[in-house]
């Protein structure tokens, strides 16, 4: 599953960027817009594709997508953007699977599921950052890694006890994980994913959806050096609907990705750039900070929830249990 919809302090595997260097943060939700078996930047045209992802988007989009969309999930109306990644699923004992609903972040103004979505831009304004363009498109993540590697630099877990309080955006916790946590949310589980923040400057897209990105939290490589906002993904999962009781007999953590990943390791995330204009352009020269900012225009969140898809090729059960994960994925280890 996909939805639309993460800077703060970036903690990478390797280095750790403080928030005096990325300070100014818009941080914004976007309701769920659709969940199903659809992927227009890695299976184009595919119907349905390989796994389930949540969010606003069709098998083809091509072009300026902010001027094709007629209405956003987000709480910036400028932004069209489209923001998805897989869904998740817990695995019973039986060998059945049950979809895992997405819990609204703590002060996002009632969204209906979706994730909360971060762009972050030094404060220091003499630092040149540039909106992307409109086609442009990128992946980060990679579905069928399921050990540390290149994807932990990415994304990273967090296991909530009491409920989805409002996160830390400021850094990271001691216990955050780069792989599912392997002990009972009741509170839900939150997972945030980094994108690239270097672009090449040519390409929109690339073959593998990432060779035209990089990352370059101090400072941008010479093959990329075009500095982006860095945007972040942040979404809250109800795993505290499947009770301890639930849980596999051998006490392993039952929940598996879309894709059929049981580690965590291969979340990913996919980005297609939809600001209508130059408004993304002008939030960052401002250096605009949390969900309002001069110049762009907030709809309320009931508006937002109420753009939605209708399922292109019959809606997915989320509420019953399952004989096999979405597209008959094979949960691997390997």
């Amino acid at each position: 599953m996909w939805t639309p919809l993460v800077a703060l302090a970036v903690t990478l595997a390797t280095e750790t960027v403080s928030a005096q260097e990325f300070g100014a943060m818009m941080r914004f939700g976007c309701a769920q817009h659709a969940i199903e078996r659809l992927d227009p930047v890695v299976s184009p045209g595919q119907v349905p594709s390989q796994h389930m992802h949540a969010n606003s988007f069709n098998a083809t989009m091509q072009g300026d997508v902010g001027e094709e969309s007629t209405c956003t999930t987000c709480t910036f109306s400028e932004d069209f953007s489209n923001y998805w990644h897989p869904a998740l699923y817990f695995a019973a004992d039986n060998g059945t699977f049950r979809h895992v609903p997405i819990i609204p972040n703590v002060g996002i103004f009632g969204a209906t599921g979706g994730v909360t979505v971060y762009y972050t831009s030094p404060t220091d304004k003499s630092v040149k950052i540039t909106a992307p363009p409109p086609g442009f498109r990128m992946v980060v993540g990679y579905p069928t890694l399921r050990s540390q590697g290149l994807g932990g630099a990415y994304s990273i877990y967090r296991c909530y006890t009491d409920g989805p309080l409002e996160p830390n955006p400021m850094g990271v916790a001691d216990s955050d994980t780069q792989e599912f946590p392997r002990k009972h949310c009741p509170g839900g589980m939150r997972v945030n994913i980094n994108f690239p923040n270097c672009w090449d400057g040519k390409n929109l897209d690339s073959d593998d959806h990432q060779s035209h990105v990089a990352s370059g939290y101090n400072g941008c490589p010479s093959t990329h050096p075009v500095q982006l906002p860095q945007i972040m993904l942040e979404t809250i999962f109800d795993t505290g609907m499947f009770p301890k009781s639930d849980w596999p007999k051998d006490g392993e953590q039952p929940f598996v990705w879309a894709q059929g990943d049981p580690t965590g390791y291969g979340y990913h995330a996919d980005y297609v750039f939809g600001w209508k204009n130059d408004s993304l352009q002008k939030a960052v020269n401002q250096r605009c900070s949390m969900n309002t900012c001069e110049g762009l225009t907030t709809q309320d969140q009931s508006v937002g929830n109420k753009c939605t898809k209708k399922a292109s090729f019959g809606p997915p059960d989320l509420q019953h249990w399952i004989p096999n994960l979405p597209g008959k994925m094979k949960v691997t280890y390997s």
